[in-house]
């Protein structure tokens, strides 16, 4: 981008006060300053800034990262994390330089201070409807209605249309793998929570199963022309229903590009744990709406191949719903079932969407 420079006098104004005068800048290295504007300013180029106070001199760095996929720097919310701890703790350490401050470039060139920051906040418009749970409690405990079954076809499509979306960028999807088989929010942060020795799961079990993980990563690592437009977190917690078919969805997470398997189970797995928790298994009106959520979106999709990757995203959703933290009143016997499922699912090749009852014994 280009650096202007009234953009970069006023924001050194905003910290020294109004008496700052902009002199000079210089890329690091170079031995000519220039009183314009920096034309081509680019990410990760280090940049002198000379100025004076009441006719006193003074200089900074600005320093950038550079745009970049790959080492968990792909989005700008990664580099901002990683310079917002920068800014916090390079003083704190003996012998280190300080941080001045950090900001972020704005619309046209701006510079905005957010060395301060302590805590973010998102403002969003409030949103009418009721959350798909309550539909998922009232089947499970009166049956579906057809409105169930349009409600199922009108979530399998809307996942159909934005998983239509691909980007060719192979890191963003080795990410993807990694992270849910390692990230703090997924398998591994969630198994991370799980008490000690609980009782329905054996000794070691937990470290099988992360064991596994680690193989599903690997067999998956070729798979990256997958990768696609998603929600990232699809969950019946996530979406506002109003009258009929029309719903908004909420909170999307952990990035826009990923797997369509994350979705998928994300919505999936609640058939599933609805109806276990009455059952023990997948049976009546949830069986079949689970059935119609595959069916309808294999066919839109036209995404076979769903079927053969989709274990671990599995994993991650049935450690979520089985977990004590997050649902302390389900018995030992719904648990047991949930990591039954988990486990077949992740033994097997090839999804049956079919034969979930199969996976739950």
């Amino acid at each position: 981008m280009d650096l202007r420079k009234e953009s970069l006098e006023a924001y050194l104004k905003s910290l020294y006060g109004e008496k700052l005068q902009l002199v000079s800048t210089r890329k690091m290295g170079e031995t000519i300053p220039t009183t314009e504007d920096v034309k081509g300013f680019g990410y990760g180029s280090p940049l002198l800034v000379e100025y004076r106070i009441d006719e006193q001199p003074g200089s900074a760095v600005i320093s950038t990262m550079r745009v970049q996929h790959g080492f968990g720097h792909d989005h700008f919310t990664d580099r901002a994390r990683i310079l917002l701890w920068q800014n916090s703790t390079f003083a704190k350490l003996p012998k280190h330089v300080a941080s001045l401050d950090a900001g972020y470039f704005g619309k046209n060139g701006r510079m905005v201070s957010a060395g301060d920051a302590r805590e973010f906040f998102l403002l969003m418009p409030k949103i009418e409807g009721k959350e798909y749970f309550f539909d998922l409690e009232r089947v499970k405990e009166n049956g579906a209605t057809d409105l169930d079954y349009d409600r199922v076809v009108a979530l399998s499509d809307y996942l159909a249309e934005i998983h239509k979306v691909k980007y060719d960028c192979p890191p963003l999807y080795l990410r993807k793998i990694r992270e849910t088989v390692g990230d703090g929010e997924c398998i591994f942060g969630i198994l991370d929570d799980y008490p000690d020795n609980p009782g329905f799961l054996d000794p070691d079990e937990l470290r099988e199963i992360e064991k596994i993980c680690i193989d599903w990563r690997w067999m998956l690592k070729s798979k990256t022309g997958r990768l696609c437009q998603v929600h990232g977190d699809f969950h019946p917690w996530n979406i506002m229903f109003r009258e009929g078919t029309d719903f908004t969805v909420l909170d999307r997470s952990r990035g826009e590009w990923g797997e369509a398997a994350d979705d998928i189970t994300a919505m999936a797995m609640n058939y599933i744990f609805y109806s276990v928790q009455k059952s023990l298994r997948l049976t009546g009106d949830l069986k079949d709406l689970f059935e119609l959520f595959f069916e309808n979106y294999l066919e839109k999709s036209g995404d076979q191949e769903l079927l053969e990757v989709i274990a671990p995203f599995f994993a991650f959703r049935a450690t979520v719903v089985a977990s004590p933290t997050w649902y302390p009143l389900l018995s030992d016997d719904v648990r047991r079932a949930l990591f039954n499922f988990l486990e077949n699912v992740m033994a097997s090749k090839k999804f049956n969407y079919r034969d979930v009852n199969g996976y739950l014994a």
